[in-house]
């Protein structure tokens, strides 16, 4: 689900009337509401990521943005639904980024803005499920950004994905482990938040190794719609064995082959585009052995 009922601390009220739940709770949570927070506790854990800088104000930001120089990557501190990461390539637009931060732009998100230096590398998305102790790292998986084809066009939510990634070694599996997903689980415990739930690293797969992007406190999408196909043991059951700490005697197992996830967008995404079209071959698509999942849509007389 959204990011933002974890953040307010759902699963700690569900959790408080006696209702199980699958999921962190706002402590935990923090690790994908506040970027200064994952950071300064990768930073304590020497979890590897980029250098970065941290300000609660515009002109202590924009004296490190132009001592560092670009490119730089602007980070609106809390939750702005994916728009408060600005990647700019130049000075002026790391100024203006840091500008736009401390305006407003992002609303209370951008009351504190982090800056990082540009990691450079492919990207790949890594879910684990982990009920604190043990981590259980799902299909890796690649999503893609650009609204258009061959890579072009103005950033979105995410187009599609594909899963596994044929860039994640056996060799960078077992870095990632070593390195990243078992000194977050022993520095949130270290903090007293024990995280239980779905954790999402966004890695950069750089010259040095793989250095994490950001984390999530969820399952995200699109990655989940191609990962989640290759599941083959019962979601249910991991998620129960989560929540009762039981993760390390529950066998896990997944399909062979591949999942590939296509995003049908109306033209103009994600600006402003047509709504009220209507939408064809969802029959023709599952015959031929598509999963069709709706975003957005609603159902009518004539069909969608």
């Amino acid at each position: 689900g959204p990011e933002a009922p974890l953040v307010a601390g759902v699963a700690d009220a569900v959790r408080a009337l006696g209702v199980p739940c699958f999921g962190p709770g706002a402590a935990g949570a923090q690790l994908e509401g506040s970027k200064r927070f994952s950071k300064e506790l990768m930073d304590r854990a020497g979890i590897p990521t980029a250098a970065y800088g941290s300000f609660d104000n515009e002109e202590d930001a924009l004296a490190y943005v132009r001592e560092q120089g670009a490119p730089l990557v602007v980070k609106a501190d809390g939750l702005a639904a994916g728009k408060g990461v600005i990647v700019a390539t130049e000075l002026a637009e790391a100024e203006n980024a840091v500008h736009e931060c401390f305006s407003g732009a992002f609303g209370a998100a951008g009351a504190t803005v982090v800056i990082e230096e540009m990691l450079v590398g492919p990207e790949c998305s890594l879910l684990a499920f982990t009920d604190g102790i043990t981590v259980c790292p799902m299909s890796t998986s690649q999503d893609h950004k650009r609204a258009y084809d061959e890579d072009k066009g103005p950033n979105t939510g995410g187009m599609g994905a594909f899963a596994p990634s044929p860039l994640y070694t056996e060799e960078i599996a077992e870095r990632t482990e070593r390195e990243i997903l078992l000194p977050t689980l022993h520095a949130m415990n270290a903090e007293g938040f024990t995280f239980k739930g779905v954790l999402y690293v966004g890695l950069m797969l750089t010259a040095e190794g793989p250095k994490v992007v950001e984390y999530n406190a969820r399952f995200g999408d699109p990655e989940t719609q191609a990962v989640l196909p290759l599941l083959e043991s019962d979601l249910f059951a991991i998620m129960r064995a989560v929540r009762e700490q039981r993760l390390a005697e529950t066998e896990i197992r997944w399909r062979g082959g591949a999942a590939a996830c296509i995003v049908l967008a109306s033209g103009g995404y994600p600006g402003k585009y047509e709504s009220g079209k209507a939408i064809t071959g969802l029959a023709d698509a599952e015959a031929a052995g598509a999963t069709v999942y709706h975003a957005g849509t609603k159902r009518t007389d004539a069909g969608y």
